[in-house]
Order: structure tokens, then sequence, then C-alpha cells
């Protein structure tokens, strides 16, 4: 029997634990194949026997970062749209990766499934709830990703520490986040009563 090449030595998940490490590290700036090479001690040729290229295995490590945990099931909008904003914050540059996997429609959102089927739920037809799914998705990369941003260049000196950046106003953004969702969502709540007013008009017509 021939000895296993050692490119093979490692699997998907070690290489996705190595790129996760790189990436607490360095952040996505840094987040290169030889790195996540050095990390497991093998040629960046052997990365290649598990992902064809980094793109697809950066898409791994997103699938990594929103993959769902067993309590995360909710039939509301707002919860699950924190969920999602959470598990970016958790990882270092998290919403620029995400929102970059999904540019290249290289990632399924869990969260982004979840919403679309609580939208339906509210009310929506299928149309109309993938819309706000999208919408919701939106608002909470962008936001995260805008709030990462600040605090890496707050961090590194780029920009100095305005007080919105400080410690003890850290509640005041997770208010801000959470006042912009509400509104986000009582968009869709208003699109809901549209849409039923929409089919109660037509019947009448009819």
């Amino acid at each position: 029997m021939s000895a296993v090449p050692a490119s093979a030595r490692n699997d998907r998940t070690a290489v996705v634990d190595a790129a996760m490490r790189v990436l607490a590290e360095n952040g996505l700036p840094g987040l290169s194949m030889r790195r996540i090479a050095d990390v497991l001690d093998v040629q960046v040729s052997a990365l290649y026997w598990h992902f064809p290229n980094k793109q697809s295995l950066l898409a791994a490590v997103s699938e990594r970062i929103v993959a769902l945990g067993t309590a995360d099931a909710s039939d509301d909008l707002a919860p699950i749209a924190t969920s999602l904003r959470e598990r970016l914050l958790a990882h270092r540059d998290g919403a620029e990766l995400v929102s970059s996997s999904l540019a290249l429609g290289l990632l399924e959102l869990p969260s982004r499934t979840q919403l679309e089927k609580a939208a339906r739920s509210a009310g929506l037809d299928d149309a109309s709830a993938g819309i706000a799914a999208d919408t919701l998705v939106h608002y909470v990369i962008g936001y995260t990703f805008h709030e990462q941003q600040r605090m890496h260049a707050a961090v590194v000196g780029a920009v100095d520490a305005s007080v919105d950046l400080a410690p003890d106003r850290v509640a005041d953004s997770v208010d801000a986040f959470e006042a912009g969702l509400a509104m986000v969502v009582a968009g869709v709540q208003a699109a809901v009563g549209s849409l039923d007013r929409r089919v109660s008009d037509s019947g009448r017509r009819r």
C-alpha cells in the first residue's frame, strides 16, 4: 500500500481550523495561504488538495463563522438578525470575510434561510419574504462591517479613538444597531399589512 501523500495528512476541518487561527491573529489582510500552511507545517501546495483556490477556503471559513447552533431556532426576525451580528462580531473581520463570500456566490447563509422563513410566517409571499431576508442580511453585515472597520482603525491608530468607540460607550453601539434593526423589522411588518390590504381589496372587488 502506498504512503498517504503529505498533502492528504490534514483534512478539510484541520485546514479551516488553521485558517481560523490565522484570521484571529492577523485579520483578513493577513489570512494568506502561506501562513495557513505554516500553521499546519506543510507546503502551500498541500492546501490545494482540499480546496481548489483561496476563495473556496475563505468560503469554508465563512461557513464556520455563520454556522448555526442547536439553540438558534427562532420564528422572529429580530433575534435571528441579532444572532447573525453576534457571530460576525465574534471573529476578527468576520463581516468583511462573510460579505466577500456572499458577493462571490460561494456561501449559503443559514440566517438568511431563517429570516426568509420567518418573513413568510409573518404573512409575506415568497418573493417579498426573500426581499425582506436580503434587506435584513445586508443591514446586519453592513452595520457590523462598518463597526469592525472603525474598531480596527482605532486599535492601530489610523483614527483617533472617538467617544463612540470607548469601552464605556459599547452599549450605545448596541442600542443604535437595535434601533436600526427595529426600523427595518417595522418596515417588513408594514409590508405585511400592505399585502393584507391588497388581498382584502381584491376580494371585495370580485
